[in-house]
C-alpha cells in the first residue's frame, strides 16, 4: 500500500489543523478542570424580623415599596461582629441572637408564614479565612431580594424579582481577599407580594493558581490582626490629670475610611472610680488639653484652618468659655502656677515671596518654616486682657514659669556654623513685673528645662556634651552620641551644675518635678520605655512598674501622687492607665479599641539575644504567627533600624510586626550597637560608623538566628528598614546574599547627597559623622554608600519613597533605582505621591502597607498574584 504523503504541503493542510484542534481541546479541558467550586455552608442567622412599611408609603410618585426596605440601613453592618449565641445588636446576652445554620448543596431554605402580609428581613453572616491573598468569583442566588457586604462594604445586590429567568436570581462578584479573616454579611428580604419560596445559596469559584483550600468557611469570629486594626481602630492620644488627681482626660482619634479624614473626641473621667463622666464630641478637632492649677477647670484648643480658639471648661459651674478666640497661628500655651494667667505663643509668617528667585540666608533657609518667628504673649484669666511679652529677630520659646509666677524661663536659638551642631541655645529669664530680662546660659545640645518646686534650681535636659565633659561617660578617644539625652541640675544662684544621669544607662525622654525630693524620669530603657523615680537625697533611681512595655506620655497630678499615662506592648494595643505612685499600683482607665481587639489572636513574642564578635549582647525578639507549628517551615522578615534610637516594643506603628506575623511570617527584630538606652558607651558606637558595625552585627545575628531556629526556611528570608534602616538595607545588600528579598523605605543610598540635600542632613551628621565631612572622610561618605557598590547587589529590592520627603530626599531612591536598572538587577521603585518622610495620609498608607507585604509574598512565598494585582505589568 502506498504510504501517506509527508510533503510539506500535506503537513500544513492536514497536520497543523489537527494539532491546533488538539491544543484547543487540551486548553479548553484544562480550563474546565482548573476551575473549582465550593458551596459556602457555614452560616450564622438572625431573624427573620417582621418589618413595617412607613406611613404614606403608597403616595403616588413617591411610593415606598417592600424593596425599598432592602436599601434602608437598620444597622451599621461595618460594626457587626457575629458569633454563635451572641446578641445581634448588643454585647449583652439577650435576644435576638445569632444561631448557626448549615446549608446543603442546594443552599438554605427559610420557612415563611405566607398568611402574614408584612415584609420579612433576616441576616446571614459567615467568615472567610484566607490562608493567602486570594481571588475568587462569589455567586449569590435567591428568588427573593438581597444585599451582600464584605468587610462592611456593599459588594452586590439583587433589587428585582424574576419569576421566569432563573439567571436573574443570581449576582456574581469577583472578590479579592487579603490573608486573614473576612466577614461576609447578607441581608435578605422576603416580599409578601412574591409567590416564590425563600431560599439562598452562595458559592465560590476558583481559577488557577487559587484553590478551595486557600479559603476556609467558618462561623468563628476569632481572627488575626489585619490592616483594619492597624489603621481604622480608635486610639488613645493626649492625656491630662487635674491638680488634685480628681479628674483625667483622654483624647481619642479614629480614621474615617474610605477617605483621608479623621475624627477626634475628648473623654472626661473620674479618677476615684474610673467612671466616664462626659464625652466632648461633635466634629471639633480638640487638642492641647491642660488643667488649671486651681479649681476644677481645664482648657483645650479647637482649630479651624489656621485659626484656633482656647476654651476653658469650668466643671463646678458647668460653663465653657472662649478665653482666646480665632487666634491665627496659635502655638502652645501654659497656665501660670496660680491660675491667674496663661502664657501662649503666636507664630508670625513672612509675606509670600513675589520674586521668582530667592536668596538663601543660610542652609536652614531651605526649610519652608525657617523664616517664621514665634513670640510670647500673656492673657489674664478670666478677664481676657492680653499682653505681648517678646519680639525681635529670633523666635522665643517658653520653657517654664517659676512656681511663684514671677519669672519666665524662655529660650532662643541662634545659628553658628563654626562648630557642630551649628547652632546655640540661649536661656533667659523675664521678670513679669519689671520686664527685665537676664541671660542664664548659652551653649549647645540643649533639650528642655524645668524649675524645681522651690524655684531655686533648674532641671536641664540635653546631650552628654551640654556642659563639656561633665556629663560624658564614654571610652577614651570616643565621641558621645548627643541624642543620648542626660539630666543636669543647675543651682539658679551660683550656676553650678551637677550631672544626674552620667552613670545611668537609660536615656532621658522627659522629666516631671512636682515633689521637692523626687524627680520622675520617662526613659528609653533598651527596647522599653519606662518610668523611674529619682531620689534627690540619696541619688538613687527606682523603676516604677507600669504594666506596659512602652510607656508613652505620662502626667502627674500637681498636688497628689497620682499619674495618668498611655502605653502599649509588643502584642498589646495602646491604652490609658492610672498609677498610684504612693501605693505603686496601676489600673486601666480607657481602652477605646477593646471591642475591636476582643477576638484577635496574636502569636507569642519572645526575646532572642546573641553575642557579637566583641562579646556584647545584642538584644532582639521574635514575633510568631498565630497557630505557629515548629514542625513547619516559615518565611522570615528581619527588621532593624540601626540608627540612634532602639526599635521599641510598642504596638503596631508604621512597621507593624504583629501584622506581618499575622500574614504568616516569623519576624525577627534585632537592636544593633549605637542606639540610646543602653548606656553612653553603647550609643557612642554610632558616631562616625555609618553602618560598619551594624551591618556586621545584622549579618552575624541573622546567621545565628537561622542556625538556632530550624523552622525558618533559609531560602525565604527578607529584610526591611526605613530611613537610617533603609540605608542599612541597601548597605547590607552590598555585603551579603543571605536575604531573598528586601525593602528600603526612604533609604539613603549616598551619604554625601543626603548630607547636603536633606533638610536635616548636615545637622544629623553633626552627631552621626561628628567632625567628618565628604572632603575628609571618603571611607564613610563613599565607601559606606550603597550607590557606589550597586554592582554588588543581587537581592530583589523594593525602594519606597514619599515624593515630598524633605528629610531623606526622593533622589536617594531614584539614583539607586537607576543604577540597579542599568545593571540589570531586580528592583522596583514605588513613589507615594504627596507624602513626606512618614506616610501619613490614610489612603496612601493603606496601599503602602499592602505593598510591603505583597512584595514579600511575591519573593518569600512564591505568590506574586497580590503584587501583580496592585501593580499590573504595563
Amino acid at each position: 500500500m502506498k504510504q501517506p504523503s509527508t510533503s510539506p504541503v500535506y503537513r500544513i493542510i492536514v497536520l497543523v489543523p489537527t494539532m491546533l484542534f488538539f491544543c484547543f481541546f487540551l486548553k479548553t479541558h484544562a480550563t474546565e478542570i482548573s476551575k473549582e467550586t465550593r458551596n459556602l455552608d457555614k452560616w450564622l442567622q438572625v431573624g427573620p424580623f417582621e418589618e413595617h412599611l412607613p406611613a404614606f408609603h403608597k403616595t403616588a410618585g413617591k411610593e415606598f415599596s417592600a424593596k425599598n426596605l432592602l436599601d434602608f440601613n437598620e444597622i451599621d453592618v461595618s460594626k457587626l461582629v457575629p458569633g454563635e449565641n451572641k446578641s445581634f445588636l448588643s454585647q449583652k446576652p439577650k435576644k435576638p441572637q445569632w444561631t448557626s445554620v448549615t446549608a446543603d448543596t442546594a443552599g438554605l431554605v427559610f420557612p415563611i408564614d405566607t398568611t402574614r402580609k408584612q415584609p420579612r428581613v433576616l441576616y446571614l453572616a459567615g467568615y472567610l479565612n484566607a490562608r493567602r491573598w486570594s481571588k475568587a468569583m462569589l455567586e449569590l442566588s435567591s428568588p427573593q431580594l438581597f444585599r451582600c457586604f464584605l468587610d462592611g462594604e456593599e459588594i452586590g445586590k439583587k433589587t428585582a424579582l424574576s419569576k421566569k429567568n432563573a439567571e436573574k436570581n443570581s449576582v456574581s462578584k469577583e472578590i479579592k481577599l487579603e490573608t486573614g479573616k473576612h466577614l461576609l454579611v447578607v441581608k435578605l428580604l422576603w416580599n409578601p407580594g412574591s409567590s416564590q419560596n425563600w431560599r439562598f445559596q452562595a458559592k465560590l469559584q476558583f481559577s488557577e493558581p487559587f484553590h478551595r483550600s486557600d479559603i476556609e468557611n467558618s462561623i468563628s469570629p476569632l481572627h488575626r490582626m489585619n490592616i483594619r486594626h492597624l489603621l481604622d481602630d480608635p486610639a488613645v492620644g493626649n492625656i491630662s490629670i487635674s491638680p488634685q488627681g480628681k479628674y483625667a482626660t483622654v483624647s481619642v482619634r479614629r480614621a474615617l475610611p474610605p477617605g483621608d479624614d479623621s475624627e477626634s473626641w475628648l473623654e472626661l473621667w473620674r479618677v476615684k472610680d474610673g467612671r466616664l463622666l462626659q464625652t466632648f464630641r461633635g466634629g471639633m478637632k480638640i487638642g492641647s488639653v491642660q488643667w488649671a492649677p486651681t479649681g476644677e477647670r481645664f482648657s483645650y484648643t479647637s482649630s479651624e484652618k489656621e485659626k484656633n480658639t482656647l476654651w476653658v471648661v469650668d466643671l463646678k459651674n458647668g460653663t465653657t468659655t472662649a478665653l482666646l478666640e480665632n487666634i491665627k497661628n496659635l502655638d502652645s500655651y501654659t497656665w501660670s502656677p496660680d491660675g491667674h494667667f496663661i502664657v501662649y505663643g503666636i507664630t508670625e509668617k513672612p509675606e509670600k515671596e513675589k520674586k521668582p528667585v530667592k536668596r538663601l540666608s543660610s542652609p536652614r533657609d531651605r526649610w519652608p518654616t525657617w523664616r517664621n518667628r514665634s513670640f510670647l504673649y500673656r492673657v489674664e484669666y478670666p478677664a481676657g486682657k492680653r499682653q505681648r511679652l517678646t519680639a525681635g529677630r529670633l523666635t522665643t520659646t517658653l520653657q517654664a514659669i517659676r512656681p511663684d509666677g514671677r519669672l519666665l524661663l524662655f529660650s532662643r536659638e541662634i545659628e553658628d556654623y563654626r562648630e557642630r551642631p551649628y547652632g546655640k541655645t540661649q536661656l533667659f529669664t523675664m521678670n513679669l513685673q519689671s520686664f527685665e530680662v537676664d541671660s542664664i546660659w548659652e551653649g549647645t545640645w540643649f533639650g528642655d528645662a524645668r524649675w524645681s518646686p522651690d524655684g531655686k534650681k533648674l532641671l536641664l535636659l540635653g546631650g552628654p556634651s551640654m556642659f563639656g565633659k561633665l556629663g560624658q561617660n564614654v571610652p577614651e578617644g570616643k565621641l558621645p552620641n548627643e541624642y543620648d539625652q542626660q539630666a543636669y541640675l543647675m543651682d539658679f544662684g551660683s550656676k553650678n551644675v551637677q550631672p544626674l544621669t552620667k552613670h545611668f544607662a537609660p536615656s532621658i525622654r522627659s522629666a516631671i518635678w512636682n515633689d521637692p525630693g523626687t524627680i520622675y524620669f520617662s526613659t528609653i530603657d533598651h527596647s522599653y520605655r519606662t518610668l523611674y523615680q529619682y531620689d534627690l537625697k540619696s541619688g538613687t533611681f527606682t523603676r516604677v512598674e507600669s504594666g506596659v512595655e512602652v510607656l508613652n506620655n505620662v502626667r502627674i497630678a500637681r498636688n497628689k501622687p497620682i499619674a495618668i499615662y498611655t502605653g502599649s506592648g509588643a502584642a498589646s494595643p495602646k491604652k490609658a492607665y492610672l498609677l498610684d505612685l504612693k501605693k505603686k499600683k496601676y489600673r486601666l482607665l480607657s481602652d477605646p479599641a477593646a471591642k475591636s481587639f476582643k477576638n484577635v489572636r496574636f502569636g507569642k513574642v519572645e526575646k532572642w539575644n546573641f553575642q557579637n564578635e566583641r562579646g556584647t549582647t545584642i538584644e532582639g525578639r521574635i514575633y510568631y504567627p498565630p497557630d505557629f507549628k515548629p514542625s513547619e517551615k516559615y518565611p522570615c522578615i528581619v527588621y532593624y533600624y540601626g540608627g540612634t534610637s532602639p526599635v521599641g516594643r510598642d504596638f503596631a506603628g508604621r512597621y507593624p510586626k504583629n501584622y506581618w506575623a499575622a500574614n504568616g511570617y516569623v519576624v525577627y527584630v534585632l537592636q544593633p550597637s549605637g542606639a540610646t538606652g543602653f548606656g553612653q558607651a553603647f550609643s557612642s558606637l554610632h558616631v562616625n560608623d555609618w553602618g560598619k558595625i551594624v551591618a556586621d552585627e545584622i549579618i552575624n545575628g541573622v546567621s545565628q538566628f537561622l542556625a538556632a531556629h530550624p523552622f525558618i526556611d533559609r531560602d525565604r528570608v527578607g529584610a526591611i528598614g526605613a530611613s537610617y534602616g533603609g540605608f542599612m538595607t541597601e548597605l547590607l545588600l552590598t555585603k551579603t546574599d543571605i536575604f531573598a528579598a528586601a525593602v528600603s523605605h526612604a533609604g539613603i543610598s549616598s551619604i554625601s547627597s543626603y548630607w547636603g540635600e536633606g533638610y536635616w542632613g548636615f545637622l544629623y551628621s553633626a552627631v552621626a559623622t561628628a567632625n567628618s565631612f565628604p572632603w575628609n572622610r571618603k571611607d564613610i561618605y563613599v565607601d559606606q554608600s550603597a550607590l557606589f557598590s550597586a554592582d554588588k547587589i543581587n537581592t530583589p529590592l523594593l525602594l519606597l519613597h514619599g515624593t515630598d520627603d524633605t528629610n531623606v530626599p526622593p533622589g536617594e531612591s531614584i539614583q539607586l533605582y537607576t543604577a540597579l536598572k542599568l545593571l540589570g538587577k531586580t528592583v522596583e521603585h514605588i513613589r507615594v505621591q504627596g507624602q513626606n518622610h512618614l506616610i501619613m495620609t490614610y489612603s496612601r498608607r493603606k496601599i503602602w502597607t499592602r505593598t510591603i507585604v505583597a512584595w514579600f509574598d511575591r519573593w518569600l512565598k512564591n505568590q506574586p498574584e497580590w503584587w501583580n494585582d496592585l501593580y499590573p505589568a504595563k
